[in-house]
């Protein structure tokens, strides 16, 4: 992919902290008039030896109203972009284009009662910057955020999660969070263990919510591994939930960067 010079602006790296060797997030200056809304996504760019650009997709992790922008990746082996984002440190450069993308947004849903915030891996981004925004604990009564992963040391903004409620919670707010971490590769006191799609499957995931999925009050967003993704819109499509589109609103909201 390439971009003119009046597609994106040149931002400075201010923080750059790992999770594990292979998980990290970055904080970067942000433009004045880039605008984006919670769960959308953007195209970053890095300048590459020979002079050519590459750019990837990545969620906001930071809120809209957030003066700085915040990106969670993980480094794919032999990767273009990530084995050299992963070298940049604080005041290095990162292209930005102007232009926000995606529709993960809550707008997808006219109405709902819960909240149900699927994700695997780097897939959590668009997620918390939903949960940074009052309008979700305005809406709904119920926020249930998954969060899958293959080893206890990826479950990345764990803390945090856990400070939302506080820091979060309007006056009059109604919604209540259950975060909810799977650890799929090891057992982990105090988190479900196994794949998302077997856990909903099976219905332990409903179990460990003490909420049954309906298609009158859950709203889900789907974010992460593109497999899973396929396979959960399957199984609820199996259970009367459909993917919302703007002709047609349903109760299933997705991101696809591929």
């Amino acid at each position: 992919m390439t971009a003119s010079e009046d597609k994106f602006t040149r931002q400075t790296l201010l923080e750059v902290w790992p999770w594990t060797d292979t998980l990290f997030s970055l904080r970067c200056t942000r433009p004045l008039e880039f605008r984006f809304r919670a769960g959308q996504f953007a195209r970053l760019g890095l300048c590459k030896a020979d002079g050519g650009t590459v750019w990837r997709a990545y969620s906001m992790v930071s809120a809209p109203a957030d003066d700085y922008l915040e990106f969670f990746s993980v480094v794919v082996p032999g990767g273009d972009f990530t084995s050299e984002l992963c070298r940049l440190g604080p005041g290095d450069a990162l292209l930005v284009e102007r232009q926000p993308y995606g529709f993960l947004t809550l707008d997808r849903f006219p109405d709902g009662r819960d909240l149900w915030l699927l994700a695997t891996g780097t897939g959590l981004g668009p997620f918390l910057s939903i949960l940074r925004e009052p309008e979700v604990w305005q809406r709904f009564e119920r926020i249930l955020l998954v969060h899958s992963v293959r080893t206890q040391g990826e479950l990345a903004y764990r803390g945090q999660i856990g400070e939302l409620p506080a820091r979060m919670q309007p006056p009059g707010g109604r919604a209540r969070l259950q975060y909810l971490p799977l650890v799929t590769r090891e057992a982990v006191p105090g988190t479900l263990h196994g794949r998302i799609t077997t856990l909903l499957d099976n219905g332990e995931l409903e179990h460990a919510a003490g909420l049954a999925l309906d298609p009158a009050y859950s709203r889900l967003m789907l974010c992460g591994n593109p497999q899973m993704i396929k396979d959960c819109r399957e199984l609820l499509k199996a259970r009367g939930l459909q993917l919302s589109l703007s002709r047609k609103p349903g109760q299933v909201a997705v991101e696809n960067y591929w």
